[in-house]
């Protein structure tokens, strides 16, 4: 038993030793100013502040005194760890200037930085909140109540001022978006229908969550709940900052926030019982690379262009925008989902789109041919499942290529409407990246459009 706790507190002093201050800031242990934050203030400040963060969407992200302030409130980080930016500071994300090898710590945050849901529940979720709350049932937002709460917590902070312990990381962060909830109304028209889909519920998640339910909080003041724009601010932090801890808890991660999102990710998080943050490196990661983690399945990348306003280009895959009228139960069996449903940048098809076309096709010819696939799908019937495909193959492969044709058709009338509103980039800012996000789609479907003709062809050759 003794021998176990020395080798626990000899993996302790080494994780605390290759964390390196930079000079001339102080770095706290977690423990030794732990108990001057360790729970949220709870006193609604009512005299005036002095100063009041600008959310302006040029004002300058002051992260110099938000990295001050992180070493003073505890955090630890690695030597090496760094925040940088190639876009005059709109986009700020962490890399390393050293080798990192595979398990090396990278960052530590103490419990007290970090912001939760459930803290923020336990502090302003009072009595005299239920007539907000019931605004946010009526329109069926009740799972977004951790969401909610965090934004609140956001506001008390903002109105605070310099008063505020995350004074520093508010002033931090960005004030310009690009995702769904900072389009206008035209450039949800210029997207394609899964990611207009998308761009709707995000945008129906601001509507239901801002000001008509943030008006009845009773500790905030006017001012605040009836600005539009500092109410979608704190929407915007909150669902872009903020990611799910084991226990259910919905955390933003000062200084962990500046993660960028990878396909690959070189940071893997995780909490301490105390909930303590640590991120480690999950390989092997060479000097000058960036420190990224995962925001989703990066096979989705309309959901994070959606969700986190970005086009993510390193994927291998994304969902091939089959969108039937009705998705049966038999359909999601066969594996009807949007992270299966792919096509790959190598012009491959997954199993799982095949299977789809060819029940589409028994369920409206063949019915004892749809029963024969759903039979040996759940058997794992492989030949006859085989069998019915290659019987098929004719018909689901037709199906395939004109609904790539008729996407590609689709997608250059959408980029052309867009295109022809370019010169109106002050009403429209993010009309060029919505124009760089179908040109990627495209692509992927003109590389798979190219095997499904040479495909043909062969087909037509060998008959």
């Amino acid at each position: 038993m003794m021998m176990n706790y020395f080798i626990l507190l000899l993996s302790i002093l080494d994780a605390v030793a290759a964390f390196t201050p930079p000079p001339a800031a102080r770095c706290y242990s977690i423990s030794s100013r732990q108990r001057h934050y360790s729970t949220y203030n709870t006193d609604y400040y009512s005299e005036e502040t002095s100063t009041l963060i600008n959310i302006d969407e040029e004002a300058p992200r002051d992260i110099p005194s938000m990295e001050q302030w992180s070493y003073e409130m505890g955090a630890q980080r690695t030597d090496g760890f760094t925040l940088t930016s190639d876009d005059g500071g709109y986009n700020v994300y962490a890399m390393t200037t050293v080798d990192l090898p595979t398990g090396s710590p990278i960052l530590t945050i103490p419990e007290h930085m970090i912001l939760s849901s459930n803290k923020a529940m336990a502090e302003l979720r009072t009595s005299d909140m239920s007539e907000a709350e019931k605004i946010i049932k009526s329109v069926n937002a009740d799972s977004e109540f951790r969401q909610y709460y965090l934004m609140l917590k956001l506001l008390v902070e903002y109105e605070k001022g310099e008063s505020s312990p995350w004074y520093p990381w508010l002033n931090s962060l960005p004030r310009y978006y690009t995702n769904a909830a900072s389009m206008t109304p035209f450039c949800c028209l210029c997207l394609p229908s899964l990611m207009r889909k998308l761009t709707v519920q995000e945008r129906g998640y601001l509507q239901r969550l801002g000001v008509s339910s943030i008006k009845l909080v009773p500790y905030l003041n006017d001012d605040t709940k009836y600005d539009v724009d500092l109410c979608t601010w704190v929407y915007q932090i909150v669902y872009t900052r903020s990611f799910e801890s084991p226990d259910g808890d919905l955390k933003i991660v000062p200084l962990a926030d500046m993660f960028n999102h990878g396909a690959y990710p070189e940071v893997e998080s995780s909490y301490d019982e105390a909930g303590n943050y640590y991120a480690y490196t999950t390989y092997d990661v060479p000097a000058g690379t960036p420190l990224r983690m995962s925001y989703g399945d990066p096979t989705n990348p309309s959901f994070l262009f959606a969700r986190y306003g970005f086009l993510d280009e390193s994927t291998e895959a994304t969902f091939c925008k089959i969108i039937p009228e009705h998705i049966s139960k038999e359909m999601e069996e066969l594996g009807y989902a949007h992270n299966r449903m792919l096509f790959y940048k190598d012009g491959t098809v997954s199993e799982e789109v095949w299977d789809i076309l060819l029940f589409q096709h028994v369920s409206s010819t063949k019915i004892g041919d749809k029963r024969a696939l759903m039979e040996a799908h759940r058997t794992g019937d492989y030949a006859t499942k085989q069998m019915l495909h290659e019987k098929y193959y004719e018909y689901t492969s037709a199906a395939l290529l004109e609904h790539i044709e008729s996407f590609l058709e689709q997608l250059d009338k959408l980029s052309t409407k867009a295109g022809d509103r370019q010169r109106d980039l002050g009403d429209h800012p993010r009309l060029p990246l919505i124009l760089a996000h179908n040109e990627f789609v495209k692509n992927t479907f003109l590389t798979m459009d190219v095997e499904m003709d040479l495909l043909k062809n062969v087909i037509s050759a060998a008959t």
